[in-house]
């Protein structure tokens, strides 16, 4: 399985063919040995070619520093662009991409003298999370709680989800919000109903159900998931709130807040998910 997910991956090659030219592009494909016997018309063809290739197969090419994925590959030749090509679509989605998967863009400045001296700028792949703990790994995470969904058949929270995803990777992140917040509400409710609540309640009275009337209780008070003491937030009231914030942040914090939702959720998702498998 890819360290980067589709998005990521699709949105490197188009920062990579924003400045690159064809010729450049075919170049590397003769570097890297991943150029076909079939002739590439266009940019978009060539595009896609790369997304594929690095989406759906095991490809290693030789970069600067060793033997790498051509996944890898691609991503850190995309974070090497220049700062006028860091303002288009498929940079935002790029690093959209790369922080759902853990990563963020740092740069880093070097200090040459020169006489005067002068400064030259680097960019490098730092993870936000360490990496020898699989729990924090959002790709997993999401298909795991897909896995799940089926598995205790919550087909309407499922379709609320992957339509997210799906905003999620087009760089909607407005959609994204919106399906993600849906699909929580449906999962709690579609849980309650699968523990003995009468089907057409509301959110609110599926969370009272969850933590107050069900035998034994599915969320816990000891750890602060509920009370029915309205003065207190608990956590899954909170998060509810969470994602339910008033008015859009526009430029990049609103592709952090969009990750920050995506992946708050899944986390949270993931466990309430193998608390109702090992119930039922």
């Amino acid at each position: 399985m890819s360290e980067f997910n589709r998005m990521t991956i699709v949105a490197a090659v188009e920062v990579i063919a924003d400045f690159h030219s064809h010729d450049e592009m075919h170049v590397l494909e003769v570097q890297w040995d991943i150029d076909s016997n079939a002739p590439v018309s266009s940019k978009a063809a060539r595009v896609a070619s790369w997304a594929k290739k690095a989406v759906t197969e095991d490809v290693k090419v030789l970069t600067q520093t060793g033997e790498a994925d051509l996944a890898r590959a691609l991503v850190e030749l995309a974070i090497t662009a220049p700062k006028n090509k860091r303002e288009s679509d498929c940079w935002f989605k790029l690093v959209a991409g790369l922080k759902f998967d853990g990563f963020e863009i740092q740069e880093v400045i070097d200090e040459e003298w020169n006489g005067w001296g002068q400064e030259t700028e680097t960019y490098v792949l730092e993870r936000m999370l360490p990496e020898d703990i699989p729990e924090l790994n959002f790709g997993q995470s999401k298909s795991e709680v897909e896995r799940l969904l089926d598995v205790n058949n919550l087909a309407v929270a499922k379709g609320h989800l992957q339509q997210g995803v799906s905003a999620f990777h087009r760089g909607d992140w407005a959609a994204a919000n919106s399906q993600i917040r849906t699909f929580f509400e449906s999962f709690l409710i579609e849980i309650a109903e699968k523990l003995g609540m009468d089907s057409g309640h509301s959110l609110e009275r599926a969370i009272q159900f969850l933590g107050q009337k069900v035998d034994p209780l599915f969320f816990s008070s000891e750890y602060n998931e509920y009370s029915s003491d309205s003065n207190k937030q608990r956590y899954i009231r909170g998060l509810v709130q969470r994602l339910h914030p008033h008015g859009p942040h526009p430029g990049l914090s609103e592709i952090d807040d969009a990750i920050f939702r995506l992946q708050i959720t899944m986390i949270t998702a993931r466990l309430l998910l193998r608390r109702l498998a090992a119930r039922l």
